[in-house]
């Protein structure tokens, strides 16, 4: 804190956390107004407050008028402090997690989930929330000689990452959703772990999530043999044993076109191992025990097989060294800069294959769709993160006269977050409960088809969501939502990935539909007849009708476009296909919020939530079609304006 003595300031720092991490109670006592605010003449109107909240403004108004008459030479000295939004435990204040466990879990289950979530919710009060701000604090560092001109190449992350590593072990947040201890529900408790660890986790929730997509892929593989030991340390709830892998599949070539970027190859070994080369040009969590990677499996004479591989590698041998392993550099990111991001040079790697040959895509989809699950995670966590910092500023920061919380304005903007955050959750909710009827060989054909589209949809749709939510949250502390110490623009950083990891939003699009056309319309269908029976389960007249309606009418407007571009080339479906993954994602977050505004529990402002989402253009892929978007004269007019301005393009002309 800054204090003005005989002229002299002295400064004392308390905490490295930022305000809204800190465990210090809020004092309002110690709060002066902006500087603008300092400037204005004091209100004789009074202050309109709720209950409870005007003898705290009251005391600020005071201090407004009283600070005018201290001399401007000592004020300028003075430092302003500002409201800090206070949150308590993440899990008994997220109202709408609670609802959604009371309405689907069994009651034993509940009652254990329960208690798990509350004791976990306060450990990240206490002590996860300032190991995540410390692993901020201290990014990952590359030392790749030692003092001696040794070639080490060893990636030096602070404590708290360690810790972190730990914490997860014990919590079980990969162990959990192979353990199966609440059979189909186990994937659904783990999920909710993630999604209230992934906010503090100070970017350890990125190398679980490719550590329980590798530990996914093992188990379709049926666990063979000689990875038994693996699976063992990645889904172990021992600190000391306990494994992270990385996910290397992306080249210099790469991106999302793994099979045309790939360059790097496999040789066999006489004694059936493999030995890779090539560049990885970007892999996460560096510093994880282990990998998956693509790789060419290649002959003697140089020859590659006809498709990429699955490999699985140790990062390390016994003795520490690494595998035949070169880090070329870390990766300087906009966000997750607390998780160690590389340039890997493998130089005759020792690995393991474990696909067949040439189905290594394939193979590695179980955890493409895992990482793509903890995508949403991330996504849905960043929004209430922001949104609840949001509310509680809202209650607490007094602008012209009046409590954020009190202007109409202010809490629209809000109330409009608000609504997108809690279709995200339930959409989330709603893919992992599946996952879990999948992993216990409870689902249906139909309820496995609809994962299939659900995955890639709300992944790509999410991402956007949270890019656009938290930068808005951030908005809502005016100039304070701008500055690094406060913690906030690192929420936003780290969300601005979410839209590009594990597929950008195109690619996701054209992967919806890749997974219509290779079940033959099934999961399509699937799809159609789930939101019919959550439409007609709702009770058609009341506060729902209007949002039963208007989601019927899209449905309606969405088989419509089926039919019409089923009449055209497959131009019209690239062009269509971000606007119909948007839609598919709207029309059944309308559905799912609509069930769960209909159920016995239910309160206004679930109904009021499902009549909000249901009132926005849930089809705009129907609406784009009329428009005339998607025909080739519309391609021809997408490229006109892209090129138009180019000086390239104008020279050739």
């Amino acid at each position: 804190m800054v204090g003005a003595r005989r002229g002299l300031c002295r400064v004392t720092f308390t905490s490295h956390l930022p305000w809204w991490r800190s465990s210090v109670p809020w004092q309002p006592e110690h709060i002066l107004p902006r500087a603008w605010e300092r400037c204005q003449p004091p209100s004789d109107r009074g202050v309109n407050t709720s209950a409870g909240q005007g003898q705290h403004v009251g005391v600020r108004e005071e201090r407004v008028s009283g600070d005018l008459e201290v001399p401007l030479a000592r004020r300028g000295m003075e430092t302003l402090f500002r409201e800090q939004p206070e949150t308590g435990n993440q899990y008994l204040e997220d109202a709408l997690l609670r609802s959604y466990l009371q309405t689907h879990l069994p009651a034993k289950v509940l009652q254990e989930v329960d208690r798990d979530l509350e004791r976990f919710g306060n450990r990240l009060l206490t002590q996860i929330r300032a190991l995540g701000w410390e692993c901020e604090l201290n990014p990952p560092v590359l030392r790749q000689y030692d003092a001696w001109g040794r070639r080490v190449d060893h990636i030096i992350t602070c404590s708290a990452w360690r810790r972190m590593k730990e914490i997860a072990a014990e919590e079980g947040l990969v162990a959990e959703a192979y353990e199966r201890r609440y059979s189909n529900w186990s994937r659904l408790h783990q999920a909710v772990k993630l999604y209230l660890f992934s906010s503090s986790s100070g970017g350890f929730n990125c190398p679980l999530a490719m550590t329980d997509g590798a530990a996914k892929v093992i188990e379709s593989l049926g666990i063979p043999g000689s990875l038994k030991n693996a699976f063992g340390h990645l889904t172990s709830r021992d600190p000391k044993k306990f494994w992270t892998s990385g996910q290397w599949m992306t080249e210099r070539r790469g991106g999302s076109d793994v099979a045309n970027g790939t360059e790097t190859v496999a040789r066999k070994q006489p004694d059936g191992t493999y030995r890779l080369y090539g560049f990885k040009w970007f892999t996460s969590a560096a510093d994880s025990d282990v990998t998956l990677t693509l790789a060419r499996v290649v002959d003697a004479e140089g020859q590659g097989s006809g498709g990429l591989s699955l490999f699985f590698l140790k990062v390390r041998d016994e003795e520490g060294k690494l595998n035949n392993i070169q880090v070329q550099r870390l990766k300087d990111k906009l966000g997750t800069r607390q998780m160690a991001t590389a340039e890997l040079w493998l130089d005759g790697a020792k690995a393991e294959l474990i696909s067949a040959e040439g189905r290594g895509v394939a193979s590695i989809s179980n955890m493409l769709n895992i990482t793509r699950i903890h995508n949403v995670i991330g996504a849905v966590a960043s929004m209430r993160r922001m949104l609840s910092l949001s509310r509680e500023y809202a209650r607490r920061r007094v602008a012209f006269g009046k409590l954020l919380k009190d202007h109409p304005l202010h809490v629209q903007t809000l109330a409009r977050m608000e609504v997108q955050t809690r279709g995200a959750f339930l959409l989330l909710m709603d893919i992992v409960r599946l996952l879990g009827l999948a992993e216990t060989n409870m689902a249906s054909e139909q309820e496995q088809l609809l994962l299939r589209v659900l995955v890639p949809a709300a992944k790509l749709y999410t991402g956007k969501q949270a890019s656009a939510v938290v930068i808005e949250a951030m908005e809502s502390f005016g100039g304070q939502g701008y500055m690094e110490d406060t913690g906030l623009p690192v929420i936003v950083r780290d969300a601005l990935v979410l839209s590009i990891w594990e597929g950008t939003t195109n690619i996701l699009s054209l992967d919806v539909l890749r997974s219509l056309s290779k079940s033959q319309g099934q999961a399509m269908a699937a799809f159609l007849s789930s939101v019919q029976r959550k439409l007609d389960v709702a009770p058609s007249t009341g506060g729902l009708e209007p949002a039963v309606r208007q989601t019927r009418a899209a449905l309606g407007r969405l088989e419509h476009f089926l039919r019409a571009a089923g009449s055209k080339g497959a131009l019209t479906m690239e062009l269509a296909a971000r606007d119909f993954s948007y839609s598919l994602a709207r029309i059944y977050t309308g559905a799912l919020l609509i069930d769960h505004a209909a159920r016995p529990r239910a309160s206004p402002t679930d109904i009021a939530t499902a009549r909000r989402w249901c009132s926005q253009e849930l089809c705009p892929v129907a609406l784009e079609l009329d428009n005339g978007s998607y025909e080739a004269e519309a391609a021809l007019a997408d490229g006109a304006l892209v090129d138009g301005g180019s000086p390239a393009c104008s020279n050739k002309l």
